[in-house]
Formats: C-alpha cells, structure tokens, sequence
C-alpha cells in the first residue's frame, strides 16, 4: 500500500509534531506507572486533556501566538510536560524562579 504525498510541505512536519507530542504524553503517564510515582489529579487531568486536544485538533493550544507553527504543544505545556516526565523518574524539580539560598 503506498501512501500519498502531503498536501502541503509543512504537512508532515506537523504530523511529526502531533505524533510526538502523543508518545511523550504516553511516556510520562507509563513510567509514572511503572515507578510507582502517583500524580497529583491536576497531572492527571493535564495529560488526558491535553493528548485529547492533540488528537482532536492536532495541536493543545488555540491561540498561534502560543506555541511556534507547525508543533502541538504550547512551550509552557511542554515545560509542563517536562517536569511531569521528571517528577515521574523520581528527579527533584529544578527551580526557575525566585531567589537562590532563600528558603
């Protein structure tokens, strides 16, 4: 069976991109799983959210000023993303914001 060419040139980019963006967030939820690391309900609700917005719409964000063109997530979902990733390997947030020393 073949396959047709993409419509437009940044068409399989953005495939690449939706696809992607679903295996991280199978990937966070799984080896959260499989290290026994529970995630609060907000985790939770973020990844089933926004992997449906991802296979609905093909993106998670509505506003284009959001994210760059051509990729599903937002930077702010992705960095959220990452640190759920992190917290599910067992790894201490890294802190972005604030004072250093300042408890």
């Amino acid at each position: 069976m073949q396959r047709k060419p993409p419509s437009s040139p940044f068409e399989a980019q953005r495939k690449a991109a939706q696809r992607a963006a679903l295996n991280a967030l199978r990937r966070a939820r799984r080896s959260a799983e499989k290290a026994g690391v529970s995630l609060s309900e907000w985790e939770g609700e973020f990844i089933d959210s926004v992997s449906e917005r991802v296979k609905t719409h093909g993106r998670a964000f509505g506003d284009p000023e959001l994210g760059a063109p051509g990729q599903a997530l937002s930077a702010l979902q992705g960095r959220k993303l990452k640190e759920i990733a992190a917290k599910a390997r067992g790894e201490e947030p890294k802190r972005r914001w604030g004072r250093k020393g300042r408890e």
